[in-house]
């Protein structure tokens, strides 16, 4: 059989509900992580004080509405368009929103929460 090419194989489209979903949950993991780690690490000072985990929690409670509102956007395609796949750059810009709200945030709160620190010799 030289010469051949081998045929194609059928592959399923992907369910892009499940998929975005799955980013969606992913990037909620990863987004309090980063704020457990870095943000209250950036709060904590010399003196204890509640003030560092109920940003945390108030953070943590923002960005849940923002995530539902882009999950609920491909939640409500119907069986046929959840594998159409010329929604693939759809789902790509969703997703590469989703993951710079969820990496960008934390990291730019962090900054902005140093530089006050700094600006005010704290």
């Amino acid at each position: 059989m030289v010469g051949t090419k081998p045929q194609a194989v059928d592959r399923p489209q992907p369910d892009w509900r499940r998929r975005m979903s799955n980013q969606v949950a992913y990037a909620l993991l990863v987004y309090t992580g980063l704020q457990i780690f870095l943000t209250v690490g950036a709060l904590e000072g010399r003196r204890s004080s509640l003030l560092p985990y109920v940003a945390l929690v108030v953070l943590v409670v923002a960005i849940i509405p923002a995530c539902r509102c882009t999950e609920r956007r491909w939640q409500s395609l119907d069986e046929a368009s959840s594998h159409d796949p010329a929604l693939a750059a759809a789902f790509r810009r969703d997703c590469t929103g989703l993951w710079l709200l969820a990496i960008g945030l934390p990291i730019g709160l962090t900054a902005l929460l140093k530089a006050l620190a700094w600006a005010f010799g704290r």
